[in-house]
């Protein structure tokens, strides 16, 4: 099991915000943790350009993208960001990528949502030899017609991680990714239907067993505070479940709400929820730290307790 945090979604001062990430970066790197994965929210900083920026702060700890919105782009364009940043974290990158939510591609940024399933095939076809370079990337597909030279190669491999939640797109992740990205899945939802889909289609494929990253908010507390942790994540974090997308996810897990995945309590209630998640079969977690409190100086001491746990509970699972 690897642990890591997200960094970034909380709201502030953008004026400061890019201040904080760094120096939650270089606490991130410093208390051990595996990983960091920085969100790319429709109204925030671009997660690509805030990676090649922690890189530099940085030497050990995995950087990664949950997630990219594909549509956003053309494939050449997030290839060469993307290999952009690998060069700035000297290989840490892993790219999380997803065909996002009809609210965000349609609804806001105006462009087609139309079988986005099919066009994460197309845009891996080109996205994944362009990762590969130098060459030419020459593809020829329903989308796509691409006949570009790359002068530009790797330092070292970028894993692509593709946010799948139903069975055709973890049929795409399993055979063209290295993984997937998850919000909203809890551990029925993965133990019976995100790891035996992808697992298979990347065995069926002769890949690698996929990475499974489990999105995941936590909130150390007193057992009398677990449900005021459970109704602020409602409250801050429930506005994905509108998507039918991650209703059909919720359909198959135990879970109505981001509330009921919300992993809450003292540290062995916290250790004990992250070790389902691992026998589920998710292979990272990304801790979405969620503090509770009345006054601002509350929520951000309850952040710290909560980090440093976290860090500590990594060393144990470990």
């Amino acid at each position: 099991m690897r642990i890591g945090v997200m960094i970034g979604p909380e709201k502030g001062d953008a004026t400061r915000k890019l201040d904080r990430m760094l120096a939650d970066i270089e606490w991130a790197e410093s208390a051990g943790l595996d990983s960091a994965w920085i969100p790319q929210l429709p109204t925030d900083f671009d997660a690509l350009i805030t990676i090649a920026l922690m890189g530099t702060k940085t030497t050990r700890i995995e950087l990664g993208t949950a997630v990219v919105p594909l549509q956003a782009q053309h494939p050449i364009t997030l290839a060469r960001q993307a290999l952009s940043a690998q060069a700035a974290a000297n290989g840490r990158l892993a790219l999380g990528v997803g065909p996002s939510h009809h609210w965000i591609v349609r609804d806001m940024l105006g462009l087609p949502y139309d079988k986005p399933a099919a066009y994460t095939r197309d845009y891996l076809d080109v996205l994944n030899p362009a990762l590969r370079g130098p060459g030419s990337v020459d593809v020829e597909n329903e989308t796509f017609t691409v006949h570009n030279p790359l002068d530009l190669g790797p330092v070292a491999p970028v894993p692509v991680l593709v946010a799948a939640l139903g069975p055709v797109m973890l049929r795409i992740a399993g055979e063209r990714a290295d993984g997937t990205v998850l919000w909203m899945a809890d551990e029925r939802a993965i133990a019976g239907h995100i790891a035996p889909k992808i697992t298979k289609a990347a065995a069926d494929a002769g890949r690698p067993a996929p990475r499974i990253v489990a999105g995941l908010p936590v909130c150390l507390c007193r057992p009398d505070e677990v449900d005021q942790a459970k109704e602020r994540a409602n409250r801050i974090l429930a506005e994905a479940e509108v998507s039918p997308n991650y209703q059909r996810l919720l359909d198959q897990g135990d879970s109505r709400n981001i509330g009921d995945m919300c992993i809450a309590g003292d540290e062995a209630a916290i250790a004990a929820g992250l070790r389902r998640y691992a026998e589920a079969g998710a292979t990272d977690i990304s801790v979405r730290l969620l503090p509770i409190g009345d006054t601002l100086d509350e929520l951000r001491a309850s952040k710290r307790r909560t980090r440093e746990m976290i860090a500590e509970v990594a060393r144990e699972l470990r």
